[in-house]
């Protein structure tokens, strides 16, 4: 069972699509997983044949547990494991009647009967039993429930462990949506790019100027990474959020971040993200200008290091040159973790994403 965030703990295996004897590589889909947050498609991280399916589906185990046995191209398969006889109901016939008009199945019934034997009595028990058992909690409730425990044990281990610092500054945007205007007038309308995407190519670019930012940091120590794989915060329509990476964000052009972010919020609403999106993000951005909001001040997803807010663009007085002028203005901000940069690093970066954006023409 793979770790898919730093909140999860037990998961629920739902689906494999895979079976013993077939041949699989690195990046294929061999099954679904579902967590608090979402339903996650579980990548397989080495090639060879599938041995074994240990999990059954619907079973929910630990982190770590054993979900199946994969074995190399040319290695010899295990002798097969005895399997055990399979033990079958013993009931009276008026008890099965008697479960069939109840809509009770005989497995919910404890046999009182010599040898274990379910007699009518016994059905009449359970049918009560589940009569006076409370409601069920409904699908949508129980799943937003989940989202906010995942959320809330996230953002306590993260302010339990990181040493947060924040800075912030206004960037103009003048340059970069005008760009923005002159490139969408020769796309069609499904094909235009959204200012955030400028935001997050401008970020992916700022962290090869600051790389320390684009890092993890695991037992006491700074890890950094060489991909940038930009975690981007989305909302659900059941309320709470996911954040999945886009992949390889500093190797995309414009297009290219928008066909990816436009596909990675259709699969995170429709709860179907691949494992290495939900575990391989390097850095996360939130943007919640959409919703009015001018500043955000966000939290650190452990084990990453760092946080980038955006916040509305708004029309604001700004002076360039001695000449005053009213120009697009957003409040950029970073969470920083104190254990692995500092304030002056961090200023660094902001630095170089205002810069980014004021040449737009070369993101």
């Amino acid at each position: 069972m793979p770790s898919l965030g730093a909140d999860m703990q037990e998961g629920t295996l739902i689906e494999w699509n895979v079976k013993p004897g077939d041949q699989i590589k690195r990046g294929d889909i061999i099954g679904v997983v579902r967590t608090e947050k979402a339903d996650i498609e579980v990548e397989v991280y080495h090639g060879g044949v599938v041995d074994q399916l240990v999990a059954k589906v619907g079973e929910t185990l630990p982190v770590g547990a054993v979900l199946a046995v994969i074995r190399e191209e040319g290695e010899a398969a295990p002798k097969p494991a005895l399997v055990p006889p399979v033990t079958r109901l013993r009931a009276s016939p008026l008890a099965r009647r008697a479960a069939q008009e109840l809509g009770i199945d005989l497995a919910q019934a404890h046999g009182t009967n010599p040898h274990g034997e379910i007699n009518e009595a016994d059905v009449q028990r359970a049918a009560e039993a589940l009569r006076k058992a409370p409601p069920e909690v409904p699908a949508a409730a129980e799943f937003r429930a989940g989202i906010r425990r995942a959320i809330a044990l996230a953002m306590a281990r993260s302010n339990r462990e990181i040493p947060h610092y924040y800075l912030e500054t206004k960037i103009d945007l003048s340059r970069a949506l005008k760009f923005l205007e002159a490139q969408n007038q020769k796309r069609s309308v499904k094909d235009r790019l959204l200012h955030v995407i400028l935001l997050i190519k401008a970020v992916a670019q700022a962290l090869r100027d600051v790389p320390e930012l684009n890092a993890y940091w695991v037992d006491d120590q700074l890890q950094q990474k060489e991909a940038v794989h930009i975690g981007f915060a989305i909302s659900l329509r059941e309320g709470g959020l996911v954040v999945p990476a886009i992949l390889h964000a500093g190797r995309k052009n414009l297009d290219e971040l928008m066909q990816a972010l436009r596909d990675l919020i259709t699969r995170a609403r429709s709860g179907r993200l691949r494992s290495s999106e939900i575990t391989d993000a390097t850095v996360t951005i939130t943007n919640l200008g959409d919703l009015g909001v001018e500043t955000v001040h966000g939290v650190i997803y452990p084990p990453q290091v760092a946080l980038i807010g955006f916040g509305r663009v708004i029309e604001s007085p700004w002076t360039e040159n001695g000449m005053l002028g009213i120009r697009p203005i957003v409040t950029a901000t970073l969470a920083g973790d104190h254990r692995a940069t500092d304030g002056h690093r961090g200023a660094q970066f902001l630095t170089a994403l205002n810069q980014h954006l004021q040449e737009p023409e070369k993101l």
